[in-house]
Order: C-alpha cells, then structure tokens, then sequence
C-alpha cells in the first residue's frame, strides 16, 4: 500500500504548488494560505489516552456555554463499607447509598476495586458515582433487576421499559467518572426478550398516552435493550474516565439533557448490533472530547427523534462540540441521524481522527422520520476509513421503510419531510476510502447548500455521486481516485472550483440525468471540464 501511494502523494504536492499559482486575479482573501493537512493531529494525539486535566475553553461558530469540571462535597461512601460482597447482586446497597449521598447534599460513591454485580442503578442530584481503578461493574441480565419500568426512549419513540444500566431522571450536577469499567448484560432474558417483530415505530402504539406504552417482559414479552448509561431529562451531567465494555444496545445516551460534558471515556461494543458508541438524543449544550470509540455500529452521533412521535415532542439536538476524538472500528465515524425529527442544528466536529471506521462523515434520515439537520460543522479531520468519506442516505432501505425508500415517485412534502441543508466541511485529509462523496437525497427535498473547502483524498476507489442535491461548492480540493466518473441526477448548482482530479487517463467522465440538473460548473480546475464538454460549464439545454 505504501508503495501504491508514493507516487501519488507526489502528485499531490506538485499539483498544489501549480494551482495555488494558476490565478493571480483572486482577491488575498482568497489568496490566504489553506490549513496545512500535513499538520492534523494524529491518532496518538486525541482520544482517552490524551486526555489533559483541565477542559480548555470550547470555540464553536455559533455561542456555546463554558464547560468546567464539577465538584461535589467531601461525603464518600464505599458500597464495600456498606456491605457489599464482590460477585453478589448489590442494587440495593448502591442504590441506597446514593440516595443517602443525594439527600446529605452531595458527595462521592465509591465502587472499590473489585468485581461488583449489579441490576439498573439510578443516579441522584448532587452525587458522583466513582469507579476506582481496577473496578468493575457487572451489570445483570435478568429482567427484575431493570423492573419496575422507567420513562425512556428508544430509538427515537418515547416508552416505558428497562431504561438504561445507568439511569437518571430529571436530576441536577450528575458525575459518572473513574479509571475502572462497567460490563453491560450478561446473558439473560434481558437479551433474550429483545423487541425483534418490526421497527420500533411500528411496533409501539405512538396513539397511546407515553404512560400507558408498557414493556417489562412479563410472560415472555418483547421488551426494548437497555442502554448502557442513559441520563434522562437532566441538567449538568458529568461522564469522565471510564471504559465500556460489552452493552446490549446503544452505550452513552444524554436523552432531553441540558449542559452535558463527556471526557476521556473508551467504549468498546465491535460485534455488537446497534452497539453505538456515544448517541446525543434531543440535548443541548454538549461537549465531547478526548474520547475513543471502537463500535458495533456508529460512533459518534446526533439524534433527535423519530417520526410522529419525534415531531410531537420536538425537542432538538443543538449545540454539541465533539473535539480531539478518536473514532476506530464503526459503522460511521461522526453521524447525523437517522432520527432527526425534532432536529439536529449546531454541531461543531474538529480536531478529530477517524482509523479505520467505516464512513467518515455521514448523514442518515428516511422520508417517515421527519426534521433533518442543519448548520452542522466539520474541520480539521484525518481519516482513515474503509468505506465512504462524505455519505448522505436520506432514503434508507425497503426493509425498514417500504415503499418510502424509493427514489419515485416524489411524495407530497409534509411534516415527516426531512431536510439536510447549511453543512460546511473543511480541512479534511481522507487518507484512504472506498468512494469521495456519494449523496443520495430525496427528489422533493434535495441536499440543500454544501461547501466543502481545502480537502485532500489521497486514495479513493470510486469517485462521486449527487443525486437529488443542489448548491454544493467544492473548492481548493484534491483527490486521487481510481475511477474518473463524475455523476449527477436531479443536481443543480453545483461548483468545484481550484479542484484536482488525480484519475485514470488524465480525464473526468460525467453522466448527467433528470430534469431538474442544471448548473455545474469547473473553475480553474485539473482537468479544465469533463470529457466531451464543449466548455467548462453545464447549463441545462
């Protein structure tokens, strides 16, 4: 592989130096020297393992809150004092002694080094819940210990069931920190009686008051996986240190949270169906960083709600820095979606590695989910990545929603109508991917204004697809790829300006189709135009 690249890396660097001085007339705004790529961090730079002692202060393009490590008073309880025996079921005795914690005004539980057992724990007001080094936390899978049912969501749908290992309900100044580790079920009816008959959207009856949408798994019933730590309508939530091992379903979930800061944690779920790494659920206010996810599914990802039962809560995810983290095996590195029904707006992704995940930046919704995502940021990524770079599925697959996931006939635009629009990436290097970008958007909600800026792909197999998109600019970029096909459906104003097109035989191929594409233009780029245009811009005939 190294040998393969060489020679393109060459490429790239001396195509840099003739660009950047191809056109003297541009203004020095636009003369300004781009980002260095070869400056990004590393992977030995980010994640857990860098994690400094303090939060430095958060710059975001829109206002953020300051972010700083909380204290708790004095009080510290060990469950080991209290009588708890290592490889014995102690609920109660952790359960008790956060509540008594909580009630004195606040403090430290302590979990010893040790092995430790225990079923779903709810954290209280004012405590911080302390794994020491070399705890761990074994966490049941019978389902009595997760009863009795507690207000949760799942996979967007608001539900009673088991909630979450590690649960919190409208509490205040909640801490989850410590260097030990917490291990999800066992096996058990918990995962047994996981809810497999359709999607959760079906299956539950959104018709029904929230109180009323039951499932404890009484009698062999289905119920919904509990997430691994799961804060619920909760303000100043604190999760630091800890390592994660083995859930049942997605791991750290902030669900309606306000002022939310996770740090320095590691969660390991590869092989693990909707093992998601750390999932922001209708939450504002968030700071993500210095963390290393290695998932079973999607690593880092913002979601917002589902369908009818999204759009009725409409509650946003807003706000959320994710920076100097390191995302490794998953199925995205850094995602949007697929529940963006009450919204996903203000998201500011830097400084990040991404080794070996699957895609880079990716955005997910379906026609029936509603929202979408808007004024979402990505700057100064390195990516190594086994699948696409840019991804946008906003049509999804028949198994999950039928019909809807065909491109046509374009539906009627309505509330479940979702829309992507204002995402801005730039200072990217891609080192390897299986394609550049590939946009599958929806015909009567097209993709609506994408700038990307200064990104270098240094080994791509395909090269680019926009389907149903417009108002995209791709500027001072550079790729390397295998492929030379440029295609659009139904894509419209469309610029690559100051773009280098590293491809076999020297040219860029374009298939365009569908009425609705119109405006593409090349500025200043290598090639000059596509093979077989009369000139370097596209107009509809």
């Amino acid at each position: 592989m190294i040998n393969h690249l060489l020679p393109r890396v060459f490429l790239l660097s001396i195509s840099a130096l003739l660009i950047a001085c191809s056109d003297p007339n541009h203004s020095s705004q636009s003369q300004e020297a781009p980002f260095p790529l070869d400056s990004l961090l590393t992977k030995d730079q980010v994640g857990a393992a860098a994690m400094p002692a303090i939060i430095e202060p958060v710059e975001a393009p829109f206002p953020m809150p300051s972010f700083q490590i909380p204290t708790f008073p004095a009080l510290t309880i060990s469950i080991k004092d209290r009588g708890a025996e290592e490889g014995v079921l102690a609920t109660a005795i952790i359960q008790k002694a956060i509540d008594e914690v909580s009630q004195q005004g606040g403090g430290k539980v302590l979990i010893p080094a040790g092995r430790w057992k225990s079923g779903r724990i709810s954290l209280k007001s004012n405590v911080n819940l302390h794994l020491a080094k070399d705890a761990e936390l074994h966490f049941s899978g019978q389902l009595e210990d997760y009863r009795p049912a507690v207000f949760t969501r799942h996979e967007g749908v608001e539900v009673m069931s088991l909630g979450a290992c590690i649960y919190a309900y409208q509490q205040d100044n909640i801490a989850l920190t410590g260097q030990g580790t917490l291990f999800g079920p066992e096996d058990g009816p918990v995962k047994d009686q996981m809810m497999t008959e359709d999607v959760t959207e079906n299956f539950v009856n959104v018709d029904l008051p929230v109180h009323q949408r039951i499932y404890e798994g009484h009698d062999g019933e289905s119920i919904f996986l509990p997430m691994f730590i799961s804060p619920t309508a909760c303000t100043n939530v604190y999760i630091e240190g800890l390592t994660l091992e083995q859930t049942a379903f997605w791991n750290i979930v902030p669900v309606y949270c306000d002022g939310v800061i996770i740090r320095g944690v590691t969660v390991n779920s590869v092989g693990i169906p909707r093992g998601d790494g750390i999932d922001i659920e209708s939450s504002r206010n968030v700071l993500i960083e210095y963390s290393t996810l290695n998932n079973g599914d999607d690593c880092f990802t913002m979601k917002a709600g589902r369908g009818i039962d999204g759009i009725r809560v409409n509650k946003p995810t807003e706000n959320v820095v994710v920076r100097y983290c390191l995302a490794k095996e998953g199925h995205g590195g850094i995602t949007v979606g697929s529940e963006t029904a009450g919204k996903i707006r203000n998201i500011y992704v830097h400084d990040c590695v991404f080794d070996n995940t699957g895609v880079g930046i990716r955005f997910k919704t379906r026609r029936p989910r509603g929202g979408g995502g808007e004024n979402l940021y990505y700057e100064r990524l390195r990516m190594n990545l086994r699948q696409t770079a840019f991804r946008w599925d906003m049509l999804g697959q028949e198994l999950y929603v039928g019909e809807l996931a065909k491109r046509n006939p374009p539906r009627e635009v309505n509330e479940l109508t979702p829309q992507f629009k204002d995402i801005y990436i730039k200072d990217i290097l891609v080192e390897t991917a299986s394609t550049f970008v590939n946009i599958n958007g929806i015909p009567e909600s097209p993709l609506q204004n994408l700038q990307m800026e200064n990104v270098v792909v240094k080994d791509s197999r395909k090269l680019f697809r926009a389907d149903d998109a417009r108002q995209l600019s791709f500027r001072n970029i550079e790729v390397v790829s295998d492929d030379s096909l440029l295609q659009f459906l139904d894509t419209r104003e469309v610029v690559f300006d100051k773009a280098i097109f590293h491809v076999p035989g020297g040219n860029i191929i374009s298939t365009i189709k569908g009425e609705a594409s119109d405006s593409i233009r090349f500025i200043n780029t290598q090639p000059s135009k596509p093979k077989g245009w009369a000139s370097s811009n596209y107009y509809k005939p």
